[in-house]
């Protein structure tokens, strides 16, 4: 069955992406592509191409290496997110913020809404802000609903790390970066994070650096 022709570009614009092979390249902060949102997938690509997609986010992510990697990130305004974290932290960081394994997983047209009033703030990066952390206060729990990619419904709450996660990735679909939400005064460089603010949570570094926690 041919694809609507308004489609046709963007699947084009994918096919050209993927015949690169091997990781896809990251879209860095300043890129209009992080800013504008995405449309929801309805078909765009079908499911041969959706699958190589796919295939190609998690390697990109791996590569990266990262725990998530949204669809606008490798230049493609499409609502889809893949997300996987082995969590090889040490007990202490696992417990303090609860991180915990979470298998590969597809979001389609995901969108989030909190559960409870919890928030929790820790340091986070971002594949398209390279060198540099910050705090973000973020819900605790979230019910996430949406897709997966064979179109299977979606309905899940997520809490601890993976709240975080799915809240990241779920923001770059909407055009948002996880400096939107960061205290700015915690921004920090990659070696400033390793020389300083390695500690499981970021008491520290807001005492020193005169930001507030929630």
């Amino acid at each position: 069955m041919a694809l609507p022709s308004d489609h046709a570009p963007l699947a084009e614009r994918v096919e050209e992406l993927l015949a690169a092979g091997g990781p896809l390249p990251i879209v860095s902060a300043g890129d209009p592509v992080l800013r504008r949102g995405t449309e929801p997938f309805e078909g765009q690509l079908e499911p041969a191409l959706l699958a190589r997609f796919v295939e190609a986010l998690r390697a990109t992510m791996h590569a990266a290496p990262g725990v998530g990697v949204a669809a606008p990130q490798v230049g493609v305004e499409l609502r889809i997110a893949v997300i996987e974290d082995p969590a090889p932290v040490p007990d202490e960081v696992r417990v303090v913020r609860g991180r915990v394994p979470q298998p590969f997983r597809v979001l389609v047209n995901p969108a989030y809404e909190p559960v409870g009033e919890g928030r929790a703030a820790f340091f986070e990066g971002c594949l398209s802000v390279p060198g540099w952390q910050a705090v973000v206060a973020r819900h605790a729990s979230v019910r996430l609903t949406g897709q997966d990619e064979h179109g299977r419904a979606v309905d899940e709450v997520f809490t601890g790390w993976p709240a975080r996660i799915v809240q990241h990735e779920t923001d770059h679909l909407d055009g948002l970066l996880y400096l939107d939400r960061a205290e700015l005064r915690s921004l920090s460089s990659n070696e400033a994070m390793a020389e300083r603010w390695a500690q499981p949570t970021p008491d520290e570094a807001s005492a020193a650096l005169g930001f507030e926690l929630p």
